[in-house]
């Protein structure tokens, strides 16, 4: 990859934008007669069917941005899976460089894994220029879709200045980009609420299809989640703004209909089966001792029968690889010992059959509205009664599992147990079961127990796509306890603790030292993995610490 054609910051050829698109997504008859080389297609000679295709491709490729890196961080750090590869270092808490450089352009510029941010800078251009108000506000929930999981990365980031055609374009605070992601779901609620009757991008919308019905509702939820993000940092703007989006027009996400899935088809894969073809990684051992314990409906579809990616031998149920394995004791040979992602996530040719990427589901938004019960707010439900609900949306949708299934799980007093190898004996750590809530929810625990309780279940619920909130979630409440790692080879980050962030890249120093130099002032610590998060703010004191 040419790393030195990474210029996020300069402006942008529309005419390479509607080139790169052409790649993935569908044609039309006419397509040759606009590509013709008879000079740029400019903000005032693209038409709407055109603006459709750069529209689809932000949303593609600002949610894809080399997925391998958020499988090899988020994935990592969440501890959905856990890396077997013997040269992957992330596994042991450092981070490479060239991988951050990847991370950061793939959202950035056109490189093979991007055009996200150019194309929703686009179209958000575009649709303001041409009075399309209905278009520029679904435009508007995306920028806050796509910006809230990189700043959840980096912090910092270039946001409002974002195609400014300058060589040196500063970054904003995570707060001010947290305060105006509010501002443009109420500028997008406003306008959507009264054409409801729209159809804004049709087609080429590759979640809704233009239903603005159902887009209020992925506003409303997205506007729930960022609200819990800061519940620690501003609970008092935490309470006003998920509160809001219960009252707000159609509400939340309330069933699985509504899902906000991105759809994947021959030419936009499913994230996850883009990189499962080779054993990089397979389950955690977390995830084996939550769900073991559990004997969770959801294990078939998760995890493929143990072991090996497509080896299909039942002998030991889910059987997870600890996080953080020294380097010597790691080899992709090791996938024939342990469980792998779900078959639903290998490659089209190895069976899979390439779901759809979950944005948000009505399972996370129930556990979402859980929190905010817990936490006195008004979310239409008691903490017990939503977190029920989001054990039976998940369940629900992921598993097809039957009322009795499901009321007999939500129902369960078991505990989540030793993590076991396929022939049953324990694992070379000797590792205890990784913490010891019941799935049935405690009424009479404390705070932080129903909190642990809930988020285990929100990080079910997000497997697997959703390990970049999964991340940031962990982050944010300690929760689900997790394994301490075996063996940090970052001095700043120990086995027992998390990564924090993700340092800003060789890459942002290189082609804009100024503003990136600038930006990591706004941290409140150095740019380094072990500084939190302005949202990051639980006070240690009931911050849990990983299991040993």
């Amino acid at each position: 990859m040419m790393l030195n054609r990474f210029n996020f910051y300069k402006k942008i050829s529309v005419a390479m934008i509607a080139v790169f698109m052409a790649g993935f997504v569908a044609c039309t008859d006419n397509f040759d007669e606009i590509n013709r080389p008879k000079g740029r297609l400019t903000l005032d000679n693209v038409d709407n069917n055109m603006l459709g295709y750069a529209f689809a491709q932000s949303q593609y490729r600002g949610m894809t941005s080399w997925y391998q890196g958020n499988n090899l961080f988020a994935g990592e750090y969440s501890q959905f899976y856990s890396i077997i590869h013997a040269n992957f270092p992330s596994a042991n808490f450092e981070e490479p460089g060239s991988w951050s450089n990847l991370l950061f352009s793939g959202f950035y510029s056109n490189t093979s894994f991007g055009a996200g941010a150019n194309q929703l800078d686009f179209t958000e251009k575009f649709t303001a220029k041409n009075s399309m108000a209905v278009e520029n506000a679904i435009v508007k929930i995306w920028k806050v879709q796509l910006y809230h999981r990189q700043t959840d990365y980096w912090g910092p980031m270039i946001y409002s200045k974002f195609g400014n055609g300058e060589t040196s374009v500063p970054y904003d605070s995570q707060k001010d980009i947290y305060m105006d992601f509010f501002k443009l779901l109420d500028e997008a609620s406003t306008v959507l609420a009264a054409n409801k009757s729209a159809k804004p991008f049709g087609t080429n919308d590759l979640v809704y299809s233009g239903d603005v019905p159902k887009y209020l509702k992925f506003l409303n939820s997205l506007r729930l989640r960022l609200a819990l993000r800061i519940s620690y940092i501003d609970p008092a703007r935490a309470k006003l703004e998920a509160e809001k989006s219960i009252s707000g027009p159609e509400g939340v996400i309330l069933n699985n209909v509504d899902n906000a899935m991105l759809k994947s088809t021959l030419n936009n894969l499913n994230k996850l089966s883009t990189i499962t073809y080779i054993s990089e990684f397979v389950m955690s051992a977390t995830m084996a001792s939550i769900m073991n314990g559990y004997e969770d409906p959801r294990i078939p579809v998760y995890t493929q029968p143990c072991c090996g990616r497509l080896q299909q031998i039942k002998t030991g149920g889910l059987v997870g690889f600890r996080n953080g394995v020294p380097v010597a004791q790691r080899g992709t040979n090791l996938d024939t010992r342990y469980s792998y992602a779900g078959m639903r996530w290998l490659p089209i040719a190895n069976g899979g059959t390439n779901e759809p990427d979950a944005l948000i589901e009505a399972a996370e938004v129930f556990f979402l509205r859980a929190e905010g019960a817990l936490r006195g707010w008004n979310m239409g439900g008691t903490a017990e009664q939503l977190y029920n609900s989001g054990i039976r949306a998940s369940l629900q949708f992921r598993a097809g599992s039957s009322d009795v299934v499901i009321n007999d799980y939500i129902n369960s007093t078991k505990r989540p147990i030793a993590p076991k190898l396929s022939n049953g004996s324990a694992d070379a750590y000797n590792s205890p079961a990784v913490t010891d809530i019941p799935v049935k929810f405690e009424t009479a625990g404390t705070f932080e127990r129903q909190q642990e309780q809930i988020i285990t279940q929100k990080w079910l619920a997000l497997f697997p796509i959703n390990d970049v909130e999964a991340w940031a979630e962990r982050r944010r409440t300690g929760y689900p306890r997790g394994y301490a790692i075996l063996e940090s080879k970052n001095p700043r980050v120990a086995k027992n603790a998390l990564m924090r962030r993700l340092r800003y890249p060789p890459l942002a120093y290189s082609t804009n030292n100024a503003a990136t130099t600038a930006a990591a002032t706004l941290l409140g610590g150095p740019d380094e993995n072990d500084t939190r998060l302005w949202w990051d703010a639980k006070p240690l004191a009931s911050y849990p610490v990983p299991t040993n």
